[in-house]
């Protein structure tokens, strides 16, 4: 699952990062307007994790322009600020949760998993594609009922292909979630990714279909 987090406190951004990192999250972190706005204009990502008071311009700017333009990346405000009326304008501009500082760090990654689940259609911990099934909780998977364990590419790229199940994700989004911002990759080198996860799906009723020019789509055998 992969974060983009706009902070501008940088001692709070690197403790959060580095919390987040230690429960599997891939986060980049950004301290301006400006820098998300790049980001989010060009990057894929399962959630989005927004301060209020940043330089130059303001998080509800970053929010407002996001929803402007049809990106429905899901949105959490972490604010100090208890405002009810800042809460009502935050959600009705398109924020989907909003947290106010200090939180326990427990509730928050709860809430990232649940926002995340949200957006992709599940109101249980648990996404599956025919045989194939992931606890977001957990982040594992299961084949049939039993464990599969995958290195971390991989894990990486199946779980953003099961978070996106039934919508193509292009190459470009893929080796986003695989590779992480400023990571040398290539398209083979996803290729090969793919290669791997499929040989260990082969038994599945799970399917990772390439369709040419667009990407890739994870779907049941029967409907490939």
């Amino acid at each position: 699952m992969r974060l983009l987090l706009v902070e501008d406190n940088q001692e709070l951004s690197r403790w959060l990062c580095a919390v987040l990192q230690e429960e599997a999250f891939q986060v980049d972190c950004v301290h301006d307007a400006e820098m998300a706005n790049a980001l989010l204009a060009g990057e894929h990502y399962d959630a989005v994790l927004l301060d209020l008071k940043l330089p130059n311009a303001s998080g509800q700017s970053v929010l407002r322009r996001l929803r402007r333009q049809q990106n429905q990346t899901p949105v959490m405000v972490l604010t100090a600020s208890d405002s009810l009326d800042m809460k009502v304008e935050c959600l009705e501009t398109g924020a989907d949760d909003y947290m106010v500082k200090p939180f326990e760090v427990r509730e928050l990654v709860a809430r990232i998993k649940a926002l995340i689940r949200r957006h992709s259609g599940s109101a249980t911990p648990t996404l599956g594609c025919a045989d194939l099934n992931y606890d977001t909780n957990t982040r594992q998977f299961q084949l049939s009922g039993r464990p599969l364990t995958l290195p971390p590419r991989e894990h990486s790229l199946l779980e953003a292909l099961l978070l996106n199940q039934g919508k193509t994700m292009s190459k470009a989004s893929l080796m986003q979630s695989v590779f992480g911002l400023g990571a040398e990759a290539s398209e083979d080198a996803l290729e090969i990714y793919v290669h791997r996860l499929r040989r260990k799906l082969e038994s599945s009723q799970a399917a990772i279909v390439t369709l040419r020019g667009l990407g890739y789509l994870l779907t049941p055998r029967q409907a490939s």
